[in-house]
């Protein structure tokens, strides 16, 4: 089997990963969006955690990854609620962690580990994420996951080329086991486009108001029993047909609220709704020599970007609902 990734290209896949991918598991995050409840006020935003998932696969693949570390790249989303980081909030979890507490007990309630039984993989190694440098990394690091939902989103909502995708997967290089990158150019283009991710994307007035607004809307729902935890496992649309069955008033007035009607904007002052998201900064390392170093230590133009995400994060974001 052959699969084609929008990003990455086209690649042969061995039996496990075509197994694995075509797994009920797998299959169910081709309704979990990337990106929350943002499609639901923009359906141009409408990223899936699968897309993500595989081509976090791929990205490891084309790096050299072991066909190991592939299996967990793919897996590595496998636990995401509907709705993503939603949930998170919605259950106050400040770390936004909810999927990697419930990841274990999901997957052994899943057909992967059969799967991975069939093919003789480890499923303990695979699923302890610290095993696969590739894939994961602590913050400020570059690691597949990052690199992916940064390249695909900005790729995907028209923010970057093909050819600048190309060009930076290109200066893409192990080293030490890790991804580095070869030159600082190529550096301070990431640290520049990661920004324009997690912080004008992410703190988008619209991302903000629909991801804070499915948020009352599950906590409302909760606390109705109209849904509970274990629904959070539902595709985002599963989700909201519970919810929207219910005919609840007060419910389906909040539903009504997530529309691409909506208008906001931000506003320092007059505001409906105010966020602090996780900080996420970034730092890639550089190679130079026989040596690494990370771009912030070569390059003034990366130490002013990290500076005022920082200062960005910490003032977090205001939102003024219009209509």
């Amino acid at each position: 089997m052959y699969i084609e990734d929008s990003l990455y290209g086209r690649f042969e896949l061995e039996p496990v990963l075509v197994d694995l991918i075509d797994s009920d598991a797998v299959q169910r995050l081709k309704g979990v969006h990337q990106n929350g409840a943002s499609y639901l006020v923009n359906p141009k935003w409408k990223n899936t955690r699968y897309e993500h998932s595989v081509g976090v696969m791929c990205l490891i693949r084309l790096l050299g990854g072991s066909l190991e570390e592939q299996i967990a790249g793919l897996l590595h989303d496998v636990s995401h609620t509907a709705f993503s980081h939603v949930v998170d909030d919605a259950l106050q979890q400040e770390n936004e962690d909810y999927h990697e507490q419930i990841k274990e007990q999901m997957v052994m309630e899943s057909d992967i580990p059969s799967i991975l039984e069939k093919y003789q993989v480890n499923l303990d190694a695979v699923l302890e994420e610290v095993n696969w440098k590739i894939l994961e990394q602590p913050a400020p690091r570059l690691c597949a996951d990052r690199i992916d939902y940064t390249l695909r989103d900005l790729y995907e909502y028209g923010e970057i080329t093909k050819q600048e995708v190309e060009e930076f997967l290109q200066s893409l290089t192990l080293f030490i086991g890790r991804i580095h990158v070869k030159n600082v150019g190529a550096a301070e283009w990431f640290v520049d486009h990661y920004y324009q991710e997690v912080l004008d994307f992410f703190l988008h007035p619209l991302n903000i108001y629909s991801n804070h607004m499915m948020s009352e809307l599950l906590k409302a729902s909760l606390k109705k029993a109209i849904i509970t935890k274990e629904d959070f496992l539902l595709t985002d649309d599963a989700l909201l047909k519970l919810i929207e069955n219910s005919r609840d008033s007060e419910i389906l007035s909040l539903r009504n609220k997530l529309s691409d009607a909506v208008e906001v904007h931000v506003s320092e002052q007059d505001y409906n709704i105010k966020v602090k998201k996780k900080m996420r900064l970034i730092d890639p390392e550089v190679i130079v020599g026989k040596e690494s170093f990370p771009v912030s230590q070569l390059s003034n133009k990366v130490k002013d970007m990290n500076e005022k995400a920082k200062q960005r994060s910490l003032k977090g974001a205001k939102v003024k609902i219009l209509t």
